[in-house]
């Protein structure tokens, strides 16, 4: 039987000896795409990748212990689009998260979108230190951030608002880089306050507990009970998401930018899950759906003419 993870939410209480041995909590694959950069020495990415690699694995970013099977799955791609001098560039980093579920061979997605405002500096051969007091380098602030964010929603999905802490220190990395030249860190920069900014933001405004909550119970109380309790399973998920409603309702501000991330990573596996439903509940779901993620409508209405003879 799978552990969920249950090590996440002790209290490391100081009866526990101070030599207790820590794992890396991620297991994650980085690719940096530098084809549109013409002209340049190729190695400095093959060197890229490998030192962006090392730091995100060989990083010790929490005081809890994980084992090596309990390693969080995700993945960023880097494409970089311009290169500004001998050691700056500018491109996009995608960011992947992903969750085993219970009792199956099933990992669901949990984050998939992608970040425009990403400009850094990278010199060959110089170590990727992170300092949680400091900003010093856009490139380590950067995947700093998206770990913590990664930590974040992860822990979310297996406790009650579990990941709280976590988006508290993606939170101070957005406070250090608040005079940054770099982009993404402000509240005005980019489009439509799709920014590190905003996105954190919302993750720790109270307004939005509801979208976390419904990570937890979506999971929790949906896909890890699909393969043994299917229609109890369902059932919850359509509660769960009443979750999302009630804040898209509230509309605590016009962006909603949690929300938005939220429904980008569920809204295939949402169709494929409902798709197979009764009639009555894929109405429901669907009317749910449209409401609170209306620019996939057209999408969410094939879930009722799926198996339809």
């Amino acid at each position: 039987m799978m552990v969920l993870r249950f090590k996440y939410f002790l209290i490391i209480s100081l009866l526990i000896q101070p030599c207790i041995i820590k794992a890396q909590e991620l297991n994650c694959n980085i690719q940096v795409s530098a084809q549109r950069i013409q002209g340049s020495n190729r190695q400095v990415f093959e060197s890229m990748q490998r030192d962006l690699y090392e730091f995100m694995n060989n990083t010790v970013w929490t005081n809890h212990v994980f084992s090596y099977a309990e390693r969080i799955d995700c993945n960023i791609l880097i494409n970089l689009n311009d290169q500004l001098s001998a050691d700056e560039f500018r491109g996009t980093i995608q960011i992947q998260l992903s969750r085993p579920v219970f009792n199956t061979t099933y990992k669901s997605t949990m984050l998939n979108f992608i970040d425009n405002n990403f400009q850094f500096k990278y010199v060959e051969f110089q170590p990727l230190e992170f300092d949680p007091s400091t900003h010093r380098s856009n490139l380590v602030s950067v995947l700093a951030y998206y770990t913590y964010m990664i930590l974040g929603i992860d822990y979310d999905s297996f406790a009650p608002l579990g990941g709280t802490e976590f988006f508290q220190m993606a939170e101070k990395i957005v406070t250090n880089a608040q005079n940054a030249p770099e982009p993404g860190w402000k509240p005005y920069d980019g489009s439509r306050n799709r920014n590190r900014y905003w996105l954190v933001k919302n993750a720790l405004d109270k307004e939005y507990e509801g979208v976390r909550q419904f990570l937890y119970d979506y999971n929790i109380n949906g896909l890890d009970k699909m393969e043994s309790k299917i229609a109890e399973a369902r059932t919850s998920m359509v509660e769960s998401l009443k979750l999302i409603q009630e804040v898209y309702r509230r509309k605590p501000d016009p962006f909603m930018y949690l929300v938005q991330v939220v429904m980008e990573a569920k809204s295939d596996e949402l169709i494929n899950v409902f798709s197979e439903a009764f009639p009555e509940e894929k109405s429901r779901v669907v009317q749910i759906l449209t409401e609170i993620d209306p620019a996939n409508k057209t999408k969410y209405e094939k879930i009722n003419s799926a198996n339809v003879p």
